[in-house]
């Protein structure tokens, strides 16, 4: 365990502090457990059934009521536990893997439409609940240290069910490793409800709008919106075509499982670590550059191998770059969410925030397909490239929004 806080920055903190944030560990495993099927398994099982890239970026538009999951977030403000809520979401997750391979694969119809749809609609809904009791459970100290233990056990997620359900396709039936992935959920579920209860205050569940206006109804509300929804539009742009590239590129099942999927997320855990470390010592502001540069730059890599027709060594260290640099983007951009909302509005304000960033990555996931088939990987490959740099542009007007900076 002493390696594991020296690597987060948290060999500093107390251990009441330590033990919170295993607690945020075992709640961003759970939260990342269900996207594991969409981002990770979905296009390679739709791809290798011989679905049409336009169909699976397609896809992202089913992804929506993660930008729309505001709309009812003041539900988990108002109502019930939030433990609760997490626990129910992931039980209808399992449900919606156990009915997954019933769909036709190779040309989606109403039936996967809507298993896809429901899938996305009780993750976003287990999102607010988490990110919101996690907002109410850290303490500033101990930010640097919960959001790169979080964004890594996100990732871990993705690997276990991701890389694992991918990995063993080349040797089990498709529906049972689904109802693997179900059992799994069931069981995540399970242990969400032995986490430390945490109340939000009577007067913050009946009075969950003003706070929320005063917050965001200023003019200094415009660049947070701006930032918000760019900061990472070039790594939703790329991620639905990355696995359809290797698909393409003939690499097997168990390439795909192992480097892209399994080592590409080790990476990123490594580069969330990094990135949590370097907050902790430098700032939120300074992470969101220094952070953000080698995130938008590494999208590069997969252009040139698609320019050139590099062979597999090149493919590999694409994707490890890829990998380890959007795991550093993203230890910046969940610091800065983290550091801008408050602990009694956090349900609508990180619900808000968070809403925005998926709603320009879910357009530009949706025509990724169609960016691919009409110019070629390479050609869209670079796109991403560019789509990702006016948000470093904007970080001189988000400054206002930082604590830390507030104070200097």
């Amino acid at each position: 365990m002493r390696v594991l806080w020296n690597l987060v920055g948290a060999s500093r903190l107390p251990a009441a502090s330590r033990k919170k944030l295993l607690v945020v560990a075992l709640l961003y495993a759970i939260e990342g457990s269900p996207v594991s099927l969409l981002w990770e398994v979905l296009p390679v099982y739709l791809r290798v059934h011989g679905a049409s890239l336009r169909a699976i970026g397609g896809l992202r538009l089913l992804e929506m009521p993660f930008s729309l999951k505001v709309l009812w977030s003041p539900l988990i403000q108002r109502f019930g536990d939030r433990r609760v809520w997490v626990a129910g979401c992931m039980t209808a997750a399992a449900a919606v893997a156990v009915f997954l391979p019933l769909a036709d694969a190779a040309h989606p119809g109403f039936l996967l439409l809507g298993l896809v749809l429901a899938l996305t609609t009780v993750s976003a809904t287990q999102d607010i609940a988490i990110d919101s009791y996690t907002v109410a459970l850290i303490d500033r100290p101990e930010h640097g240290a919960a959001n790169g233990l979080r964004a890594s056990a996100y990732r871990v997620a993705l690997v276990f069910i991701g890389s694992g359900m991918v990995t063993l396709a080349a040797w089990l039936p498709w529906p049972l490793l689904f109802a693997a992935a179900g059992a799994i959920f069931v069981a995540l579920g399970l242990a969400a409800l032995r986490v430390p209860r945490l109340d939000i205050p009577a007067e913050a569940r009946q009075r969950w709008l003003s706070p929320f206006v005063g917050w965001i109804a200023t003019w200094r509300a415009v660049p947070l919106v701006a930032f918000v929804l760019l900061y990472r539009v070039g790594e939703f742009a790329i991620g639905p075509m990355v696995k359809p590239f290797w698909v393409d590129r003939g690499r097997s099942l168990v390439e795909i499982g192992l480097v892209p999927t399994a080592l590409g997320i080790g990476l990123s855990i490594a580069g969330a670590l990094a990135g949590g470390a370097f907050i902790g010592r430098y700032g939120v502001l300074r992470g969101l550059l220094v952070l953000g540069i080698p995130q938008a730059a590494s999208n590069l890599g997969y252009a040139v191998v698609a320019a050139w027709d590099l062979p597999w060594p090149a493919l590999y260290a694409s994707s490890a770059i890829e990998s380890f640099s959007g795991g550093l983007g993203t230890a910046a951009f969940l610091a800065f969410f983290m550091a801008v909302c408050d602990r009694e509005g956090a349900t609508l304000q990180y619900a808000f925030l968070s809403s925005l960033f998926s709603l320009t990555g879910r357009l530009a996931g949706a025509v990724s397909g169609l960016g691919a088939e009409r110019w070629g990987y390479a050609a869209y490959f670079s796109l991403t490239f560019a789509m990702s740099l006016p948000a470093l542009l904007l970080l001189p007007w988000i400054a206002s929004w930082i604590p830390e900076t507030k104070k200097a």
